[in-house]
């Protein structure tokens, strides 16, 4: 870790010039730490032994292009995952492909408790509809000159009927009174930490049991990020959420989340419990600027 800084500041965040190393350099160290990787059995344990999410050697990728070399993910029911590493390591790729947005070469995905879901071929508006998978997209998602309340209908869009899309968001609105006092304004005048807010309630409106997560804090200032850590947090502990999440700012990713997963290259090189991966200096200088 880096000695403290002038202004006090240590850690994450405060590496000079002087501790930058270049993408090919944490290639090479994480697989000096990481050999061939962690163990199907040890990623099980990590989710309690009872995966609800689960994916076993997938390769995957876009057009003819193959991002993750035989990937593999357990995540049980109302735990979080955090999906860190370097630039191109593939971790959005993993959500596209759990949603559809990727191609699938080999490989499976699949879901839910004692009766098992094979959901590899669905497409996103299957997955969303049939297996309780939600994509919440980075920022600047929201139709802008839609109301609040417009917004939160179109997450209902594979709803039987517009009543029902309605209904739904009557309860998202009965939940979050910050969405419910801007329902008629567009949603171009919303803070950022709005904005975000409102793009996390749309995806609950079909009432998801999986939550894919990209970038939840892009953009936003430091106040509203912990809005909306605080929002993912009861959305897992209160209504038992299932949420793989990608984040920028790594160390609040770990802080979060239950099990911290490292790419490198579209491999997984490390897994271990957030907190964790977070208190490893290894971990610390390769991946948290520290």
């Amino acid at each position: 870790m880096t000695a403290p800084d002038a202004k006090g500041v240590s850690g994450y965040g405060a590496g000079s010039v002087d501790t930058v190393i270049s993408v090919e350099d944490v290639v090479r160290e994480v697989q000096k730490i990481a050999e061939d990787g962690p163990k199907v059995d040890e990623l099980a344990t990590l989710a309690d032994e009872k995966p609800f999410l689960t994916i076993d050697n997938l390769c995957a990728g876009y057009g003819k292009m193959e991002i993750l070399h035989d990937f593999n993910l357990r995540a049980g029911q109302g735990q979080s995952l955090c999906l860190i590493g370097p630039n191109g390591a593939g971790k959005s790729t993993v959500l596209h492909s759990i949603f559809g947005f990727a191609n699938i070469f080999s490989g499976t995905i699949t879901t839910g408790g004692a009766e098992r879901q094979d959901v590899t071929a669905l497409n996103s508006s299957e997955k969303l509809s049939s297996a309780g998978i939600a994509y919440i997209l980075q920022d600047k998602s929201v139709f802008p000159d839609m109301t609040v309340e417009e917004n939160l209908w179109m997450g209902g869009y594979l709803m039987p009927s517009p009543a029902d899309a309605k209904r739904a968001a009557e309860e998202v609105f009965d939940k979050y009174d910050r969405l419910a006092a801007r329902r008629t304004h567009p949603a171009r005048v919303l803070s950022g930490g709005e904005r975000r807010l409102l793009e996390i309630s749309r995806a609950l409106v079909m009432n998801p049991d999986i939550l894919l997560v990209d970038e939840p804090s892009i953009g936003l200032e430091p106040r509203f990020i912990d809005m909306v850590f605080e929002i993912l947090d009861d959305l897992q502990h209160g209504e038992g959420k299932t949420i793989i999440m990608v984040e920028q700012n790594a160390k609040k990713g770990l802080e979060f989340a239950d099990i911290g997963y490292v790419l490198v290259s579209g491999q997984l090189v490390m897994a271990r419990p957030g907190k964790e991966l977070l208190a490893d200096p290894e971990v610390g200088r390769l991946f948290l600027g520290g």
